[in-house]
């Protein structure tokens, strides 16, 4: 993000990176095991055909230990009959007309999907229990926590007892700032002004370093105080892992009439231009993740009545950039964490060998989820920063249509030059393409990388594979020597720079504009 930020600094007043949304469930793990739930029977002595009865009375005392009775008696409980009514409404309709500023904002209780237990019929005419698909009783306890702020917990009311926690980094920041005294200026959940963005940045950062365990046992604990008694002689604990999360760097401008047209323009670049390799750049996956019929690629523009934001799919992830008022928000969605390479080692051997293996989705991977986000985030905004050069495509251009001197490892050396770029010929243009691909911002290339995306088809000839290597050699050489491509110390990988991906966007979109586009631009 560097480069936009030194691009834009006249007009930037400050950046927040941190999680928005989260949100979390609690499982009993082994209750899912194929035989559980018979464990957790035996262990308490019931027969299976008890477990209706057995189960009924522990999901009565579990409703009365939430607090249900004393809700309907001081008037903020409500029965709802779909589980489609926005519940986050209602508690908000709550939380007006009772005027909490702290504590239980109300409680809700309707009917909706679960994965429950019921008893069935073994194939040798037995009896077992089983998990299975079906629907029970949730209660919502929707608080406004002195710590967290707006959140609310989600217990199933019956076995397995399965929670769900939701909360807002930006909530919680809030409190955060109030409580160090710090002034500032917040619609919805983004902050337009803060007295100081670099302490609030240092306050978002500390809610990756807390004990989510124990914090999500707290707030467990509050509306499920049965838990583990209810399980009598086999009790568990709750395995806490992130459902979902959003992580948000909100770049906020001066003026929001400095933002406004800005976006405008990015958002048609994003439009016009970004192709499917690009996007998957961005998440940092590479061409091969894709696999038709299985990922989901896509790109959408919604209209709000805030404005317009783009959003990008892969698979059941996601990227979208939207603005508010002053503030510009690159925004990555994770549902799926699996789709992720972390390296770490092996989840029941810490000191085993760091391998690059899949994001978990547990509590503990939160600092490494964030880290992710972030990548996917400063990625996009990079790109985007390419579109605000001012120079003329002469400017830009020229200097890349002459010889130049061959970059040399010694200044002893005999100058040799390489020949001018023609950015408009098509083995050029291929070969900036694949440079500018986002997917090397972060690692670099190397020649290997260069090959595979210039010769799609592989080969087992070797002498074939020499020769591809080998020009592939000199095309690196033509571009460090047009100082488009810059050495990693240390290594056998290149790095593209700041001004050479403005050159190369400014290049391929004009190569990719029609007469009518320049026109109306140039106009």
């Amino acid at each position: 993000m560097q480069h936009f930020l030194q691009r834009f600094a006249l007009l930037v007043a400050g950046v927040l990176s941190g999680f928005d949304r989260l949100v979390f469930k609690g499982k009993l793990c082994q209750l899912y095991a194929p035989h559980g739930m018979n464990y957790l029977l035996r262990a308490n002595r019931v027969a299976h055909k008890e477990f209706k009865q057995y189960a009924a009375e522990i999901t009565k005392r579990v409703v009365e230990a939430a607090g249900v009775s004393q809700a309907k008696d001081q008037g903020f409980y409500r029965y709802l009959s779909s589980s489609r009514v926005n519940k986050e409404e209602v508690a908000r309709e709550f939380a007006g007309q009772r005027r909490v500023r702290s504590g239980l904002v109300c409680v809700l209780q309707c009917v909706e999907p679960c994965w429950t237990f019921d008893r069935a019929t073994t194939d040798d005419g037995g009896s077992t229990i089983r998990g299975e698909p079906g629907k029970c009783s949730h209660l919502y306890h929707y608080y406004l926590h002195p710590t967290f702020g707006w959140l609310y917990v989600r217990l199933q009311t019956w076995f397995p007892f399965d929670i769900q926690i939701g909360l807002n980094g930006r909530e919680w920041l809030a409190r955060q700032l109030n409580r160090d005294k710090l002034r500032y200026r917040r619609h919805d959940n983004k902050f337009l002004w803060v007295q100081d963005w670099q302490r609030a940045q240092q306050l978002l950062n500390e809610q990756l370093l807390m004990d989510w365990p124990g914090a999500l046992n707290g707030l467990q604990q509050q509306i499920h105080p049965l838990h583990p008694a209810h399980l009598g002689r086999m009790p568990l604990q709750y395995n806490w892992t992130v459902f979902q999360s959003e992580w948000a760097s909100d770049i906020a401008f001066h003026r929001q009439e400095d933002l406004e047209p800005w976006f405008e323009r990015w958002l048609r670049e994003a439009m016009l231009t970004y192709k499917t390799n690009d996007i998957l750049g961005f998440f940092g996956h590479a061409p091969s993740f894709y696999r038709k019929g299985r990922t989901r690629i896509e790109t959408n523009v919604h209209a709000t009545f805030e404005g317009r934001r783009i959003k990008h799919w892969v698979g059941k992830n996601s990227l979208k950039l939207y603005h508010e008022a002053n503030v510009l928000r690159p925004e990555t969605t994770v549902n799926d964490a699996h789709a992720f390479l972390m390296p770490r080692p092996p989840v029941n051997d810490p000191a085993g060998t760091v391998k690059r293996r899949p994001l978990r989705r547990s509590v503990v991977d939160l600092p490494q989820r964030a880290a992710v986000c972030q990548a996917i985030n400063e990625r996009y905004i990079e790109a985007l920063a390419a579109t605000a050069e001012t120079r003329t495509l002469r400017a830009l251009v020229e200097p890349l249509t002459r010889r130049v001197p061959e970059p040399t490892r010694r200044p002893d050396q005999p100058v040799r030059y390489v020949r001018a770029l023609n950015p408009l010929a098509e083995a050029d243009a291929a070969l900036l393409t694949a440079i500018s691909d986002p997917r090397w911002m972060i690692d670099g290339v190397r020649n290997r990388d260069l090959v595979a995306v210039l010769y799609p088809t592989a080969t087992e000839d070797l002498a074939e594979g020499r020769r591809r290597s080998a020009r592939v050699t000199r095309l690196l050489r033509l571009l460090r020597g047009h100082g488009l491509l810059e050495k990693i110390d240390g290594s056998h990988r290149y790095q593209i720079g700041a001004d050479a991906r403005t050159r190369i966007q400014a290049l391929l979109a004009c190569r990719n504009a029609n007469p009518d586009q320049l026109i109306t631009n140039a106009a």
